[in-house]
């Protein structure tokens, strides 16, 4: 490759690294550029994967550096995403995304109506309900996100914010920082999955990777510096901007 190419890769990764990190859909940017570049989509998928483990060990190392969560909070969420993830990532290997992009496009509809119009739902905790062990309908809910997750990737941040401000009562400061824990711990065990099916472009997705690193740090740091009220509207343009994209709409 040009050594332009590799500056785009990076430059693209920065990007994903701070929209991945502050809301969600980052991957829509870094999948179509590795298929740009030569790969099918079920090689973009994994070689993607990369860059998200190396920016999610950013994102949380920085989250936690600033004490935003704590382990404990964070396992009882991961633990059913990544039973979710292996089987998402086992059936990603063997099937076209095509029908399922326009689902996932109208569900981001839905949820940029749901923040526009519930704002307060989003900036303030709701107290009581992230107390205690997960129940039965939110470990539902976390491993269907972790199945999505493993399958395609792109978007899931958003479902994880619902998730965990909607259903466990969180604010966005921290659900976003939980976020990031969630996606660190099952993106190994999906990544392990394109592994074994020889799906992965390692120079490429470390590249990637390094660029996604920068953005993590980045968004991270904007995140706690701006909070909740930031985040939101971070989010609501995230939000329109992805579902127009999964509509195919540009």
């Amino acid at each position: 490759m040009e050594w332009y190419i590799y500056v785009l890769v990076i430059v693209v990764g920065v990007a994903v690294g701070i929209i991945n990190t502050i809301a969600g859909s980052g991957s829509l940017l870094s999948l179509p550029l590795l298929i740009f570049l030569g790969l099918d989509a079920g090689m973009a998928n994994g070689t993607n994967r990369v860059a998200i483990l190396m920016q999610s060990i950013t994102a949380v190392g920085t989250f936690k550096q600033h004490r935003v969560f704590t382990w404990h909070e964070s396992f009882r969420f991961s633990v059913p995403a990544v039973l979710g993830s292996i089987a998402g990532a086992l059936l990603a290997v063997n099937i076209n995304t095509v029908y399922l992009e326009y689902t996932i496009g109208g569900l981001l509809i839905v949820m940029f109506f749901i923040l526009l119009v519930k704002p307060e739902a989003w900036i303030h905790d709701q107290a009581g309900l992230a107390q205690g062990k997960p129940g039965f309908w939110q470990v539902v809910i976390f491993v269907a996100i972790g199945f999505y997750g493993g399958f395609i990737q792109a978007g899931v941040g958003f479902f994880l914010l619902a998730g965990l401000v909607l259903g466990a009562g969180l604010n966005l400061v921290k659900a976003n920082a939980i976020k990031v824990v969630i996606v660190l711990f099952y993106t190994p065990f999906a990544l392990i999955v394109f592994v074994l099916a020889n799906q992965i472009d390692y120079k490429l997705g470390l590249i990637l990777g390094v660029g996604s690193m920068l953005g993590a740090y980045i968004g991270a740091k904007l995140s706690i510096k701006k909070g909740a009220p930031f985040i939101r509207y971070f989010l609501l343009v995230s939000l329109f901007i992805s579902a127009l994209k999964l509509f195919g709409l540009f």
